[in-house]
């Protein structure tokens, strides 16, 4: 678990936003919860977009639920570890498990004891970008450099796990250009980030939140993102798309607990992560970091997953990474 000063003053808000923000936002009373304290799991490292992302967004959430949350980072087997974690605890509310792309690919490409499928979705509250990123000082300045590299010479990029969706647009990126650059695999983003910033790989797959502290230092640039339109934030960043490769790649952000999570608790979850969203304050923290709102009720968010796995196995077959 992150505690530091640095992690505290990486996630701060400019204080007039905050002060702003902070006056903005009415007084509201927390919905009751039936447990004193909610253990969220994410299978990401601390550092890493999710675990940034994630500790933020409880802070605020605090507000709205009457409960202490704590953040526990459970990594291993790209995601495998977690879902097993939360998929055999009890379904009542007071364990739950972080989702993104990941659990759905890890589920798809390699052979688990418990998959997504042994889990409930519950909500979900964002849309975040997939990002191209170098360092600032390096040999590359356009994506454009960075693919030249890749059909003179091999090439490195890299990614977070193996069963990441940023591994995946980085293998989709490969075949779109027809190069043959090596797409390496990290633990979370802050090892991806060293192996970038020391001029080990050409460029990272990852997110704003988790390069955010770099890039206000100068140290990384943007070269492009995944999303199907440029990021509000950063205008200036072209998508992958316009620059002559057909991949678009949006990565969804919610929450999933055990089997048979009791209706109150469905009905807790789906007011709260709509009272977040519409928080001042919290509005200002995650339009910095380009997440776009995208609730999603229970049931929706469960049609969403299905019809995810259902694509995503469609393109690893057509690829033959899967059978």
């Amino acid at each position: 678990m992150l505690g530091s000063a640095a992690l505290a003053a990486g996630l701060a808000l400019p204080a007039s936003a905050r002060a702003a923000a902070a006056a903005a936002a009415p007084a509201v009373t927390p919905i009751p919860y039936p447990h004193r304290v909610v253990t969220v799991v994410t299978h990401s490292s601390p550092g890493a977009g999710s675990d940034v992302l994630l500790r933020e967004m409880l802070r605020y959430l605090q507000r709205h639920i009457g409960a202490t949350f704590i953040v526990e980072n459970d990594e291993g087997g790209s995601g495998a570890k977690a879902v097993a974690r939360v998929s055999s605890a009890r379904p009542d509310g007071s364990t739950l498990y972080a989702t993104s792309p990941t659990y759905i690919l890890t589920s798809l490409l390699s052979s688990p004891t418990r998959t997504y499928r042994d889990l409930e979705p519950l909500v979900n509250f964002f849309n975040d970008s997939e990002i191209l990123y170098t360092r600032t000082n390096g040999p590359y300045k356009t994506l454009e450099d960075v693919m030249n590299r890749a059909r003179a010479t091999r090439g490195r990029w890299g990614a977070a796990n193996p069963a990441s969706q940023e591994r995946q647009a980085g293998e989709q990126l490969k075949r779109a250009a027809n190069v043959k650059a090596a797409v390496v695999s990290h633990e979370g983003g802050g090892d991806l980030m060293i192996n970038v910033l020391n001029g080990t790989l050409d460029m990272g797959v990852g997110e704003v939140q988790e390069i955010r502290s770099q890039l206000g230092a100068n140290r990384v640039m943007m070269l492009a993102t995944f999303n199907p339109e440029r990021m509000p934030a950063y205008p200036a960043i072209p998508t992958v798309k316009e620059l002559g490769y057909d991949v678009t790649v949006v990565k969804f952000r919610g929450l999933a607990g055990p089997k048979g999570l009791p209706p109150d608790i469905i009905r807790i979850w789906q007011e709260a992560a709509q009272r977040i969203l519409a928080d001042p304050e919290y509005k200002v923290s995650y339009t910095r970091d380009n997440l776009a709102p995208n609730y999603l009720s229970h049931a929706e968010y469960g049609a969403f997953v299905n019809k995810f796995a259902a694509d995503t196995t469609a393109y690893l077959k057509t690829t033959g990474v899967i059978r």
